[in-house]
């Protein structure tokens, strides 16, 4: 297996600085609004990530100053972007004919871009324990024997080791949210999936918190957790308090049909894709999710992973 540190140290300017590509240039210059783990050696679905600054009112939501990231990689897989600080995110990202992805750094304010891990394994869903720190945790995608294992790795942002498992014992950990630097919340692929929680390292004895819920799931500003829950027909978004998990979920309400990705605004509304479309669902709203934009003029579909800074600022993966 090799190391973090076999990755090109170098940062990488962009070679077309978030240039749209051709077929989508000049319509963004006129614009002001699996489960996790792949079949083993089969190319990644073709994704594309892109950034914008997104304004919020009560009634709108306006997207502007597209960026686009992955003009490096246009027939590969840029997927499960993550904001480190106000300018720089992560994402997994896989090159054609890579058998595995790996982990990307994109700072917005150099315009450069690192790769932070070179292994045999692949790595899904980078994130750190806290805002802007110096080492970030990856689900892995290992490989022993015949079979596949999925487990949680810690790693450092400099590449000075070759990083360690946040759990040794605990696998099958599809999709992660750090809670605190030593809590978290774990999606689990079983038959159903859970979602647990969790103290990190060995030892802890995971709580479940629901079965069959979504990949997509994360911490409010009260401190609950939200999540999707799969197990009827009309999946539906939940609110739990970690700290009575005794007391049932409450229902925010339904989820747009086949969407389980979302994002919580900075005003607690929520934000999904569907399609070319994006959504928002507010508080109190009687009439549900609202459409707030509609990119299909732009050449971009099948919106999934979304993810937003503190300032604003929307990392959105799409298909072209």
């Amino acid at each position: 297996m090799l190391s973090p540190r076999a990755a090109n140290n170098a940062p990488r300017r962009y070679l077309y600085p978030f240039q749209i590509p051709a077929m989508l240039r000049s319509a963004f210059g006129l614009f002001a609004l699996c489960l996790l783990a792949q079949v083993a050696n089969a190319q990644a679905p073709n994704t594309q990530l892109y950034v914008f600054d997104l304004t919020l009112s009560d009634t709108s939501v306006v997207l502007n100053k597209p960026l686009y990231l992955t003009d490096f990689n246009r027939d590969g897989y840029n997927n499960q972007p993550y904001w480190i600080d106000d300018n720089r995110l992560y994402a997994s990202v896989q090159l054609p004919g890579q058998e595995q992805p790996d982990v990307y750094r994109f700072d917005l304010a150099s315009r450069t871009r690192e790769q932070m891990t070179a292994t045999q394994a692949g790595e899904y869903s980078p994130k750190t324990q806290v805002a802007g720190g110096d080492r970030f945790t990856a689900v892995r995608q290992e490989y022993v024997g015949r079979d596949t294992v999925l487990r949680l790795w810690d790693f450092p942002a400099d590449r000075s080791d070759n990083g360690r498992p946040v759990f040794t014992s605990l696998t099958g950990i599809g999709y992660y949210e750090w809670l605190n630097a030593s809590q978290l919340a774990l999606f689990l692929v079983e038959n159903p999936s859970r979602l647990v929680l969790s103290a990190a390292g060995d030892g802890a004895t995971p709580r479940e918190i629901a079965p069959n819920t979504g990949r997509t799931f994360g911490r409010l500003a009260n401190g609950n957790l939200v999540y999707v829950d799969k197990s009827t027909s009309d999946w539906q978004l939940q609110e739990k308090n970690l700290y009575r998990l005794e007391e049932p979920a409450r229902t925010v309400g339904p989820m747009l049909e086949g969407s389980e990705d979302f994002v919580v605004l900075r005003d607690g509304s929520y934000l999904t894709g569907r399609g070319s479309r994006l959504y928002r669902l507010r508080a109190n709203d009687a009439e549900g999710w609202r459409l707030v934009a509609d990119l299909s003029n732009y050449g971009l579909q099948n919106i999934t992973r979304l993810s937003v800074n503190r300032n604003g600022r929307l990392a959105l993966v799409s298909e072209q």
